[in-house]
């Protein structure tokens, strides 16, 4: 990457980082903090740890349409100005529904994919794949560092400190689009990038799309269910919450160690869908577990390190697969789908956790996720096994040359197996093998 690109990545890299950070710094800490509210019962404690998610899966796909028209940075600011109101209401609320008013408008700041849209303006072709991987790469840390420094700044400031911590998290993220991230010169309707609604119906036709979606959608339901229950239960095992930290922290680091082989036997061993698999069974034997071991720290901590381990495969291994299944030129609508369906699970499973903790107990919400979990494993036990292709992108001149024998020439190169050629966005999206294809003999074509 060129200076420029690598400032560029880096600090919209950062931008998500904080974002996610401050919206998962609550989410091992609310379960606790929010039955002090005036109105709140665990239903409703429920749908204010869940709440983010339905306006996140709402306003998505608006705000990428939205930046095509006015721009990207206007439509991110305003994006991130709603997260820091929501974050400031929440942190002034003293009761249960304003608190969930603040979630929802917290979600209601839903610029992930117009980010990822900036991220393509700025960075040459070439450049995509690494740059997706650094933002990629953010988010998981993001999260595992919420999940440890959450209950820390809980216990010293209470919730309303993490919430005014995360409204000025958003505001230094507006700082930094405005000082160190560049205006594009034009912006790239890239398939690949965002979600397109004229190809929504497409997606919607494809079976393995789907099933990966409704895998996402199960993944989040089942984490934020567990975290109705999860910080209770430790409470009630005698761990004071200001002592949480001390089983997330060594949860997180171990699980993501042992994470680590697994995603490499999938992609080096071609192997997707056999650790997809064991990633599911994993999860649902920890789901399990802790509704069992409720009154034991070291069960819940062991049940927790198994939950993350296949948390982890999970969350690493389905935007892959996505990618590896979306036809040529339908990846971004492909991830719209999918994660619309990752931020209704959040939703959902916030209601469900909440509502099972209140009328079953907390033994209730781990087995009430067990149904959903064996769906999934029947799903992933029918899904085809992914080819282990790429996108790739291939900018056009403005006239063109003739659709039919450019595609033709497209599918003579070695190592590409599907091409489709849209003049109106002078772009062609290929599928390719990145083990054969060779970007060099793109040049002996006339694009």
């Amino acid at each position: 990457m060129s200076p420029l690109e690598t400032r560029t990545v880096s600090t919209l890299a950062l931008i998500y980082a904080l974002r996610m950070f401050g919206l998962f710094m609550v989410l091992p800490v609310l379960a606790l903090f929010a039955q002090d509210y005036q109105g709140a019962s665990a239903s409703l404690v429920g749908v204010a740890i869940g709440a983010y998610g339905l306006t996140q899966a709402c306003l998505q796909l608006p705000f990428g349409v939205w930046s095509d028209r006015i721009g990207r940075k206007p439509v991110i600011i305003i994006g991130l100005a709603l997260f820091s109101l929501g974050s400031a209401l929440a942190a002034m609320a003293d009761s249960i529904w304003l608190l969930i008013l603040g979630r929802a408008l917290q979600g209601a700041g839903a610029v992930a994919s117009t980010l990822m849209a900036l991220m393509t303006d700025l960075t040459r072709e070439e450049n995509r794949t690494k740059a997706m991987a650094s933002i990629g790469a953010s988010i998981g840390l993001s999260f595992t560092l919420a999940m440890v420094v959450g209950p820390i700044l809980a216990s010293w400031f209470g919730l309303s400190g993490l919430f005014m911590l995360t409204a000025a998290l958003s505001i230094l993220a507006m700082v930094l689009l405005l000082v160190l991230v560049p205006t594009p010169r034009q912006q790239v309707r890239s398939k690949d990038a965002r979600a397109f609604v004229h190809q929504l119906g497409d997606v919607f036709k494809d079976k393995q799309i789907l099933r990966l979606s409704f895998g996402i959608f199960v993944l989040h339901a089942v984490l934020v269910a567990c975290f109705v229950a999860v910080p209770v239960a430790l409470v009630e095992a005698g761990l004071v919450q200001a002592e949480h930290w001390k089983i997330y922290l060594p949860v997180m680091l171990v699980s993501f160690v042992f994470m680590v082989p697994f995603i490499i036997v999938g992609e080096k061993k071609q192997k997707m869908k056999q650790v997809l698999m064991l990633a599911v069974v994993l999860l649902l034997v920890s789901v399990a577990l802790l509704g069992v071991e409720l009154k034991s720290v070291a069960g819940i901590t062991f049940a927790l390190w198994l939950f993350f381990v296949a948390f982890n495969i999970l969350e690493a291994s389905l935007p892959s697969l996505v990618s590896k299944f979306a036809p040529a030129g339908f990846k971004g609508s492909a991830m719209g789908v999918y994660s619309t369906s990752q931020f209704l699970g959040a939703f959902i499973g916030g209601m469900l956790g909440g509502f099972l903790s209140e009328f079953i107990g907390l033994s209730g919400v781990f087995y009430g996720m067990i149904p959903l979990l064996l769906t999934w494993a029947c799903l992933v036990l029918t899904m085809e096994q992914p080819r282990h292709l790429s996108g790739y992108r291939v900018g056009l001149s403005e006239t063109g040359a003739n659709n039919h024998n450019l595609e033709v020439e497209l599918l003579a190169l070695p190592g590409v197996h599907e091409v489709v050629i849209m003049q109106k966005d002078q772009a062609a999206y290929l599928k390719i093998d990145a083990k054969v294809f060779d970007s060099l003999k793109l040049k002996q074509i006339n694009t």
